[in-house]
């Protein structure tokens, strides 16, 4: 298994400076969760941003990697806002991997339950015997990529 790091909402933290929530250019939020879990985990960060500031050539890469990877089951910690659209396009092009993309709608720093039931229940389902696919998993759902919605007015992902 290896775990992605593509930023969004889970890794922010609070800039003292300019009183913003910035992605930082690191690891941490996720080295955070990993290090109080059983057992050892690849982890690779891939694009630092707000999932509102992705494009196509962030989700090029995305693929990029998980095709030359050896690995055949992956977690995509990305921003809520657009992980429908990754998703979409990651299911367009790999048909033999477990991908399961996930993330938080509070960042680790304010909250660090969301986030981290969200990185293991990822966990717990890629290694878990399932069918081959993209995923989302958010709120307690780990479904396919096209059962799920952001619901914006209560905040929550709920199962269409």
């Amino acid at each position: 298994m290896l775990i992605l790091n593509s930023g969004g909402t889970f890794n922010k933290r609070y800039n003292e400076v300019t009183g913003e929530l910035e992605v930082p250019y690191d690891n941490y939020a996720l080295e955070k969760v990993l290090a109080n879990m059983q057992g050892a985990y690849a982890l690779a960060g891939v694009v630092y941003k707000d999932s509102l500031e992705m494009d196509l050539d962030d989700r090029k890469m995305i693929a990029s990697i998980i095709a030359e990877s050896k690995e055949e089951n992956f977690i995509l910690i990305h921003g809520t806002d657009t992980m429908k659209l990754t998703a979409e396009f990651l299911s367009e092009i790999f048909e033999n991997r477990i991908i399961v993309i996930t993330g938080a709608m509070k960042p680790l720093e304010i909250d660090s339950m969301e986030a981290t039931f969200n990185l293991g229940m990822a966990i717990g389902f890629v290694k878990g015997n399932n069918p081959h696919g993209v995923y989302i998993c958010m709120n307690g759902h780990v479904v396919a990529w096209n059962k799920i919605e952001k619901n914006r007015e209560i905040g929550r992902f709920e199962v269409v």
